[in-house]
């Protein structure tokens, strides 16, 4: 079953400038011209050195938390549900989340204060009401347990010092709670600061049954893979 690709690569398509001349006439000799001055480079200023320990919050209608699932349809599905047989990639989302994160920037290599966020499962829409529905009251029934919440306790490979506008790439290691039950997650995170807003996405993996959910499998309509995606794309500004 094919896997969600979270991040696609971009192809940069360099364009050859070609110059030609037109012949002419046998001109007479002239002086060599000489050769072109090159223009010095000119490198492009860092953003200012950002320090000292600083909480952001998130911005719900700024930012959303996705799910994805590889969903496998069956002949059956046409006539029960109105879907064609094939694979499918499926991405839930809501703009139900809150959470700060709370970074020391003289020391991105350590995770303080209050960094945790909570999602509104039971507000997840996909293209297909059905599911939805599904997903709230029966299976993973997030009606009776409507909140996911993640809370940091480590950064790894942040960059020692940070300069204002360098995107940097780093892992949040920290506990996820989903139906009562708590598992390890590592997210991935790419994050830009500018000013007083914080914008990064955020992406890990993990399993349904880690947190007590069977992956939903009806004979003859779908299967749905055991492992699951999550991402959280945020805008967070300072408190």
């Amino acid at each position: 079953m094919k896997q969600q690709t979270i991040f696609r690569i971009l192809v940069l398509t360099a364009i050859l400038l070609v110059v030609t001349a037109c012949g002419g006439a046998t001109p007479t000799a002239a002086p060599a011209p000489a050769p072109a001055t090159e223009a010095p480079a000119v490198s492009q200023p860092s953003g200012a050195p950002v320090s000292g320990q600083r909480t952001f919050v998130i911005v719900p209608e700024e930012s959303r938390a996705s799910y994805l699932v590889d969903e496998q349809f069956f002949a059956g599905a046409l006539e029960k549900l109105g879907v064609a047989a094939g694979d499918y990639d499926v991405v839930g989302s809501t703009q139900a989340i809150e959470g700060q994160l709370q970074l020391d920037l003289d020391n991105l290599g350590s995770a303080l204060g209050d960094n945790s966020f909570t999602v509104q499962m039971n507000t997840f829409a996909t293209d297909q009401r059905d599911r939805d529905n599904y997903i709230r009251t029966d299976g993973p029934r997030f009606d009776s347990y409507p909140l996911a919440t993640f809370t940091a306790t480590a950064i790894e490979g942040a960059p020692a010092a940070y300069n204002e506008g360098d995107e940097v790439s780093f892992k949040l290691l920290g506990d996820l709670t989903i139906r009562e039950v708590t598992q390890p997650v590592a997210f991935d995170v790419t994050a830009t600061l500018v000013g007083d807003t914080l914008t990064g996405v955020a992406t890990a993996r993990a399993k349904m049954s880690d947190f007590g959910i069977d992956p939903p499998n009806f004979a003859n309509t779908l299967t749905v893979a055991d492992e699951f995606g999550m991402e959280v794309a945020f805008t967070a500004r300072e408190q």
